[in-house]
């Protein structure tokens, strides 16, 4: 069966089994399980947006012939489309719903995660976005070995990339299921399955385009949708912010100190460290790295940032005003509290109980549906950088050693995808009953110390060399792991020990120093015969990433 037809018949089945999803006893994100009726809006809503993304899957199917098709959409998209689908990469759900229950829980120290994510991009903008584009074709793997030794680095590359997705995925996965639940109406196990399924058409079929545009379209309906929230609540006040701040300080239990810093992270270790993993981590997300190869140069790349960074931090306003808007008109509603005075559903649903409040059931089943949409998006850029480390670095680099064709390439690439897909969906249902709140800060504790250090030493560190990179790599994302393991989170709270070995949640300030000091060490220790030849070759390396001569598409300077 040819795969367009195959697509045909998928859209077809999906639509029809969404339709037909009969009703489940929701439970609730965190807490004991609630009976919860299904949300007719809220599925109707869902049906069509799927029904949309799996049309333009469809579309981009016909269109992606090469690996540079499915990898980097051909490199046709425009900087301000790129920006606009790194957003929507970026603006999960747990952005959405976790920051604005953090607001609502501590106030003035919710804006911690905003402004820690917010200003990574600087950081890509000024230092990365365009040697990226110029330096690299599908992976940040291509930068690193691009003076290296391939076979090493682009093992180590890909580990801390399967690594960053499979923790990322399981968050996301487990989310998926527990938020469904409540939100839909539906059994945790379906939610799951849709959820998979849907990333596996999307991916392997659509490759980069479909991606791209399913963000687009993400990205737009979460910040339509959130705007809409944000600026109901305002009109509450007459659009007077100093109103709306004193009514939450009057309002919530810890009055005064919401507007203080101190009540969510409460030593400096633990802040500065959190901001590291924000900040760096976002520069060493695959799926976000990704994106830069998709555009026809580095100036578009430069664009894509700066819409990326508007539309984000556009965003992060939004949900510190959605957050106190839930401490004022949620948290005083018995509508939306349990019998200890708690949010029904968990401190999660602040968001989408303020979308009732402001705009009724419509709004509220309009917000449950992008809340979907927003995991069912990540998922699939999650996917699509899975795929491309196996397919791309591994497959065709390390095993082939570069003599893979395109048709087996992307043949690898569509198998990697199943496999995930598969993978996610068994692992999303596996960890249904665990605690998985940290591992979304495990993949950006990773992402900030095995992936960025070794990136950007070798764009900027002349004595980097395949030694280094290779053994500070691995520190890296041995380090983040192992601490977190030994950290509260998991040594206290799922393993059931009284205290932790590590004293701190967020490993990343010394898994980050371990990764930049074994790289500086051990490249200034080597003594192998190719050093010379790699230390020589980071001349071309410079002059190609400051002129894109050489790369696919360079702009004129």
């Amino acid at each position: 069966m040819k795969p367009n037809r195959l697509l045909a018949g998928a859209l077809g089945l999906a639509v029809a089994g969404l339709a037909a999803l009969p009703a489940f006893a929701a439970g609730a994100l965190e807490g004991t399980a609630e009976k919860q009726a299904v949300n007719i809006t809220a599925i109707v809503m869902f049906v069509l947006f799927v029904t949309g993304t799996l049309g333009i899957t469809y579309w981009a199917a016909k269109r992606t012939r090469s690996t540079r098709d499915f990898y980097a959409a051909g490199g046709a998209i425009t900087g301000f489309q790129n920006g606009l689908a790194i957003a929507g990469d970026y603006m999960s759900a747990a952005s959405f719903l976790g920051i604005s229950a953090l607001v609502y829980g501590s106030g003035f120290d919710g804006l911690i995660y905003s402004i820690g994510f917010l200003v990574g991009w600087p950081i890509i903008m000024f230092l990365m976005a365009e040697r990226l584009r110029n330096l690299g074709r599908y992976t940040f793997a291509d930068i690193v070995s691009f003076r290296l030794r391939q076979t090493p680095v682009r093992v180590m590359a890909a580990s801390g990339t399967l690594v960053v997705v499979a923790f990322y995925l399981i968050a996301q996965m487990v989310g998926a299921g527990q938020l469904i639940k409540l939100l839909f109406g539906l059994d945790y196990l379906y939610a799951v399955m849709i959820v998979g399924v849907l990333m596996i058409l999307y991916v392997m079929f659509g490759g980069m385009l479909a991606t791209t545009w399913v963000q687009i379209v993400k990205a737009v309906l979460l910040l339509g949708g959130a705007s809409f929230i944000a600026v109901m609540v305002m009109a509450a006040f007459d659009f007077d912010f100093s109103a709306l701040f004193a009514k939450g300080v009057e309002v919530h239990p810890k009055h005064q100190a919401i507007m203080a810093p101190g009540t969510l992270v409460k030593d400096p270790v633990s802040t500065i460290s959190l901001g590291l993993a924000l900040m760096f981590g976002t520069a060493g997300l695959p799926h976000i790295l990704m994106r830069f190869f998709t555009v026809a140069d580095a100036k578009e790349a430069r664009k894509s940032v700066f819409w990326a960074t508007s539309f984000i931090g556009y965003f992060y306003i939004l949900t510190f005003i959605i957050g106190f808007g839930a401490i004022v008109l949620v948290s005083t509603n018995p509508q939306y509290l349990d019998v200890k005075g708690g949010l029904l559903g968990g401190s999660n649903m602040a968001a989408i109980h303020l979308a009732h409040a402001v705009g009724g059931d419509a709004m509220l089943g309009f917000i449950s549906a992008v809340a979907f949409a927003t995991i069912l998006a990540v998922v699939a850029g999650l996917t699509l950088a899975g795929a491309t480390a196996v397919s791309h670095d591994l497959y065709a680099s390390v095993f082939r050693r570069g003599r893979a064709s395109d048709a087996q390439e992307m043949r690898v690439s569509k198998y990697a995808t199943l496999v995930l897909g598969v993978v996610a969906i068994v692992l999303g249902i596996a960890f249904e009953k665990q605690n998985i709140a940290f591992m979304v800060g495990l993949a950006f504790a990773v992402a900030a110390s095995a992936n960025f250090p070794v990136l950007i030493l070798s764009m900027y560190w002349r004595n980097l060399t395949t030694l280094g990179a290779v053994v500070g790599g691995f520190i890296g994302l041995t380090t983040a792991v192992g601490l977190t393991v030994l950290g509260p989170a998991i040594w206290v709270k799922i393993l059931g020990y009284a205290q932790p070995i590590f004293p701190y949640d967020a490993p990343a300030l010394f898994s980050m120093i371990a990764a930049f000091a074994a790289c500086w060490v051990v490249s200034l220790l080597d003594r192998s015969t190719a050093v010379r030849d790699e230390i020589r070759r980071f001349d071309a390396l410079y002059i190609r990433a400051q002129t894109g001569i050489g790369a696919e598409g360079a702009a004129a300077h």
